[in-house]
């Protein structure tokens, strides 16, 4: 079996549409240096930002030229643009205006769930010989069924002869940085708890709320204090997340203005916020009408059942519900979804079945006489919902009218509790990676007549 990737399914491409539905209503190498203690003294983004954590460093650097940025992003981008929705990456268009430079960045992170103390590590890019004051991208990125395809894997291109690969790398972050850093912006992104070189065996938080808000907002808070020690002064804030990513940046912005940080605006691709409705969509459980145009809709992928494996595994773990991965899944599967968990490898025994998003758990799972477990899970899960709130600042929901893992309902539900601030932006023919890639680089045309986050970003900037 080849390996699944939330990042590479592809899907039937419907006759392009739009869908007014979704609109709401209305260093050389480094010098190993070492930045601690910089508080969080100050005005601006910095002083809002209230209980930052008290120490982080910076412990490896890369300077990326423009020249080797575009090239990079141009290997990167048709690996997203499935069925070509989007033109080809044509750097006089689409290029980068500054070199970068990236950072890894390693703060530390107190898990809510359980007050353990865990050092985390992200990336923070800048824009090569920025001065004075910076807007900031905090980027959340998708699910990656590894445990190392992450943000601050981009320091790699510290040596010159490093391509990076979209099974090793991870390639959203390339394109973020691309197109933010390589025009003007501080790139802040973190590479989550259980991913990374810090993981040391742990297991991540999949759709956990308050370990990956706590997690994104102390690596936020890292980058800002990081980039006050690189003589910036970070300014607007903005926010953007893809699958997995979307909901982690619903839940940044919910937190961050419960602290009253101010945030300019947040863009969101193919995003899920009702944790319950996504898994009863996975699972089959919840079936939707075809999105307005359109004559077909592609299937819920294999991959997804990994990362129903992954979820419930997270909250094994997170929560300490002991057992969750053998009462929620059927018998047979049992000895493959405790691997797939502790080691996220595809090496399966070939003669034995591989589950399916409909196959996969125990047929009473959501009844009211299913095991405690799973009853705990489903209403963890329900607590943890991204869309009951209302935005006080601008947001979009990048949707794909193609999108193999979220529906477009799903976004819709979520837009009539958002208010007037929030967005659907459709993307016509838009699979889970062509939506997100057309966030970044398309236009009007392949947008519902909207512009790409960039230009959105840079008509707020002040």
């Amino acid at each position: 079996m080849s390996k699944p990737d939330c990042r590479k399914a592809g899907g039937t491409r419907p006759p392009e549409t739009t869908l007014p539905a979704l609109s709401a209503p209305h260093f050389s190498h480094l010098r190993r240096t070492l930045l601690v203690g910089l508080g969080m003294a100050g005005t601006g983004l910095l002083s809002a930002c209230a209980g930052s954590p008290s120490s982080f460093k910076l412990d490896r650097q890369a300077h990326v030229s423009v020249q080797r940025l575009d090239q990079e992003a141009a290997r990167a981008y048709p690996l997203f643009n499935t069925n070509s929705v989007l033109p080809r990456f044509d750097a006089r268009l689409l290029g980068a205006r500054d070199d970068v430079v990236l950072y890894r960045l390693i703060t530390s992170v107190t898990l809510p769930e359980n007050g353990e103390t865990l050092q985390v590590s992200g990336l923070l890019a800048v824009p090569a010989g920025a001065r004075g004051v910076i807007p900031v991208v905090s980027w959340q990125h998708g699910t990656i069924l590894s445990f190392d395809q992450v943000p601050s894997n981009l320091t790699r291109l510290s040596k010159p002869d490093h391509t990076l690969s979209d099974d090793d790398d991870s390639l959203e972050t390339l394109l973020n940085v691309h197109r933010f850093a390589g025009n003007g912006y501080a790139v802040i992104a973190a590479d989550y708890v259980g991913k990374g070189p810090l993981r040391h065996g742990r297991g991540e938080a999949y759709a956990v709320k308050d370990t990956t808000t706590a997690t994104c907002l102390a690596m936020l808070y890292a980058g800002l204090s990081a980039l006050r020690g690189l003589a910036l002064t970070p300014g607007q804030l903005f926010l953007h997340g893809w699958s997995q990513g979307s909901l982690n940046s619903q839940w940044l912005h919910q937190a961050l203005r419960q602290r009253g940080v101010p945030i300019t605006a947040s863009a969101v691709a193919s995003p899920f916020s009702d944790l319950m409705l996504a898994l009863s969509y996975w699972t089959g459980r919840q079936t939707f009408d075809l999105p307005p145009g359109t004559t077909s809709y592609p299937d819920i992928p294999a991959w997804v059942s990994l990362c129903i494996i992954v979820l419930l595994g997270s909250y094994q773990t997170s929560y300490g519900i002991d057992g969750l991965l053998e009462s929620a899944t059927r018998p047979e599967f049992h000895a493959m979804a405790r691997k797939y968990w502790n080691d996220y490898k595809t090496d399966f025994d070939s003669t034995q079945p591989f589950p399916t998003t409909t196959t996969l758990l125990v047929p009473d799972f959501f009844e009211s006489g299913t095991d405690p477990r799973n009853r705990h899970f489903l209403e963890l899960l329900a607590r943890n919902d991204a869309s009951n709130w209302r935005y006080d600042s601008p947001i979009r929901f990048h949707v794909g009218l193609a999108d193999e893992a979220t529906h477009p309902e799903m976004t819709r539900r979520t837009l009539i509790r958002a208010g007037a601030l929030a967005q659907g932006i459709p993307v016509a023919g838009g699979n889970h990676r062509t939506t997100f890639l057309a966030g970044l680089y398309g236009d009007a045309t392949t947008l519902g007549g909207y512009e790409n986050v960039l230009t959105w970003f840079n008509g707020m900037r002040q």
